[in-house]
């Protein structure tokens, strides 16, 4: 008999092939209610399309009361090292808090190539992971080895455009990414749509002249659900994949004691 390394029961030895994640970046607007708003309505629409979500909330910051990505990376919380939501919360979006353990990964030398591989053990379960911080958080080597096309939410009018190019600019800086923008509508009105494919038009002009990039861009207004499915499926298409790692998730220390989080496992903050 040939002895081969692969075989009908190889399921059962645990060697089950893993599927790479698929991970992708939302630019924050700041104390933007409406961007974020956005953000919950299409991770929403994922999630009834079948691809279970789980976004790391970079703009929060974890802390005893809230632990979350930081407190996932320096214990194990279950023992496959996997973090799922419970059966009777699975129409609920799953959200953790992230500032510290983004920065974490972003300057942590096991995953120099490759910072976000570390997430494939631990949200394995999850067909998406959405990244949700601020443009600064992304011009760390965070998004490095990643082929992602980061999303920008912009409000309409002069200063969105004058905005979205600064963060467009700081990302193809440090990042090297081209992202795609949309603009939210405050109106369905065709004439309204007219004005904002013009601005997206300049904005597109611009990133190609002094960038050298081609962007993608999109006006959505929140009151369709056509357009937030429409969103969504753009941001799965854009989204790159998470190779499995070769090894196990390396222990992470926090980047000072006063920092540190307890060791219970972390609660997750739901939004329906």
């Amino acid at each position: 008999m040939l002895d081969l390394s692969l075989h009908q029961g190889t399921s059962l030895h645990c060697h089950t092939p893993e599927i790479e994640l698929r991970l992708t970046a939302v630019v924050s607007q700041g104390k933007d209610g409406q961007a974020l708003e956005t953000l919950w309505q299409v991770c929403s629409h994922l999630q009834r399309l079948g691809y279970p979500v789980v976004v790391l909330d970079g703009t929060a910051e974890e802390s005893y009361e809230a632990p979350g990505l930081q407190h996932l990376l320096t214990n194990a919380p279950r023992g496959d090292g996997s973090f799922s939501m419970d059966s009777t919360h699975t129409s609920s979006l799953a959200v953790l808090p992230a500032f510290q353990g983004l920065y974490t990964l972003a300057f942590s030398p096991p995953h120099a190539s490759q910072p976000l591989r570390a997430l494939q053990p631990l949200f394995r379960q999850y067909a998406l992971i959405v990244v949700y911080a601020s443009v600064a958080t992304f011009s760390t080597p965070l998004l490095k080895g990643t082929a992602t096309a980061p999303l920008l939410l912009m409000q309409p009018g002069k200063p969105g455009v004058v905005t979205s190019y600064k963060q467009l600019k700081q990302l193809a800086i440090h990042t090297g990414l081209a992202g795609t923008v949309a603009c939210m509508a405050d109106s369905d009105a065709p004439a309204r749509r007219r004005e904002i494919d013009s601005e997206l038009h300049t904005l597109r002009q611009c990133a190609e002249r002094h960038l050298g990039q081609q962007i993608g861009t999109t006006s959505i207004y929140a009151g369709s659900a056509r357009d937030m499915q429409r969103l969504a499926l753009r941001l799965l298409e854009n989204a790159g994949t998470i190779g499995v790692p070769t090894h196990g998730v390396p222990a992470y220390a926090a980047p000072d004691s006063q920092h540190s989080l307890n060791e219970s496992y972390p609660p997750f903050y739901q939004r329906h």
